[in-house]
């Protein structure tokens, strides 16, 4: 049976996976990459008046003629209303920001006059333009005038933005929450003794450090041992969640239970092992509106699988629009590499930023369970099944699970 291709299974999560119901919230930093579920409508004119963009002085444009002296009769600082109204011959010192006196249509730059403190006349060189140096009212957005649509990403600017018009709250679709399950008899958690032939548990840390940075919410389980009675209590509490991660007990040796519980409970499977390097034997299914994820026991496996396959899911499920589904980018092969794999491989390089753009070094890796080399790559390049080899200088695509995805 031919294994499922990386973007053959890509589409087949997104087909299950769909978005989650919205919430309203309060407006603070914890929205940062969150997705707007309405649009939103400014309730002012945004600025509410003309305003001076610059410190200078507000004129009547047609008294300007080549170097002019005038009479400066008030200063307004932001905040500040004027009630002159500047009359022919007149100037008025301004703040930026303040509001433009009446009878004003100009702003000259402090910078370009000069100043006579003691007759409090201004030199003003000229000519000088109408709305030279003014925002006009209403120019940045208008009262009632949608400014954000539902779907929209929230960054910083967009927090901003919605302070701006006056929102504390706004509808968000639901952060998803992602339950994490490790198995196997040889786990022991970090802070155990490490007795002949046990293994420290490096996934539940390196998941619930990439749902976290995948803006979700995370929730470690424990650690379930290769038994029908440890693995189905804990899987059936993982299944309480929008999404359940399991790590190890999903290929096919003797103690690989954990298809067999996600049967038993009524997982629907979609899919079970992908054409790729490290991480084949993954599973996914769905369980009503919970989707399953089996991941590889080898750090690295779960890795790759989980920017591969559960980011986009997650994105899908936090209502995100974007279409890309795994961010690659352009990086020149550092120098002359050699692969051969029967699968396409992700395989681990460090990038360099050099004068004629980003250069890909591929590093010592041993395999998906060296985790140690991981630390010194930015990203995995992507390798086409067969033999390949690249010269120096030679461009190859490269997956970059550090992409701030919300930026």
């Amino acid at each position: 049976m031919a294994l499922l291709q990386v973007a053959e299974a890509q589409q087949l999560i997104l087909l299950h996976s769909h978005c989650l119901p919205a919430e309203t919230v309060p407006i603070s930093s914890a929205l940062l990459g969150r997705v707007l579920a309405e649009d939103i409508a400014s309730d002012i004119d945004s600025p509410p008046f003309d305003k001076s963009m610059v410190d200078g002085y507000a004129v009547r444009s047609s008294d300007i003629d080549g170097i002019t002296e005038l009479s400066i009769v008030e200063e307004i600082l932001a905040g500040t209303v004027s009630n002159h109204s500047i009359q022919p011959g007149e100037a008025a010192s301004i703040m930026t920001g303040a509001a433009i006196p009446h009878g004003a249509d100009a702003v000259v730059m402090h910078e370009v006059t000069t100043f006579d403190e003691q007759r409090k006349r201004v030199q003003i060189p000229g000519p000088v333009k109408p709305q030279q140096n003014i925002m006009a009212r209403a120019s940045e957005m208008k009262q009632g005038e949608r400014v954000l649509t539902t779907g929209t990403l929230l960054r910083p600017q967009e927090l901003g933005l919605l302070a701006t018009v006056g929102r504390t709250s706004i509808v968000a679709y639901r952060t998803p929450r992602v339950a994490i399950l490790s198995t196997g008899d040889e786990i022991i958690e970090p802070g155990q003794p490490l007795h002949s032939c046990q293994i420290r548990n490096s996934n539940a840390s390196l998941l619930m450090a990439l749902v976290t940075r995948a803006k979700a919410v995370p929730q470690y389980l424990g650690i379930a041992h290769d038994t029908l009675e440890s693995l189905r209590p804990l899987i059936a509490a993982g299944l309480k969640s929008d999404v359940l991660l399991i790590t190890g007990g999903v290929s096919a040796g003797k103690v690989d239970l954990v298809p067999d519980v996600l049967a038993e409970t009524g997982v629907k499977p979609i899919f079970h092992k992908v054409a790729l390097k490290p991480g084949k034997p993954l599973f996914f299914g769905t369980l009503k509106n919970t989707l399953v994820f089996g991941l590889p026991g080898n750090p690295v496996s779960g890795l790759v699988g989980f920017e591969l396959f559960v980011r986009p899911a997650l994105r899908k499920l936090m209502g995100r629009s974007e279409t890309f589904i795994s961010p690659t980018m352009k990086a020149k092969c550092r120098n002359e590499f050699h692969h051969k794999s029967d699968r396409p491989t992700y395989y681990p390089v460090r990038l360099h930023l050099a004068a004629e753009g980003w250069e890909a070094l591929p590093v010592n890796w041993k395999g998906s369970g060296d985790l140690r080399s991981i630390c010194a790559s930015d990203g995995f390049a992507v390798l086409p099944p067969g033999e390949v080899r690249y010269s120096s200088g030679d461009f190859m695509d490269v997956l970059l699970p550090e992409l701030d995805h919300w930026s």
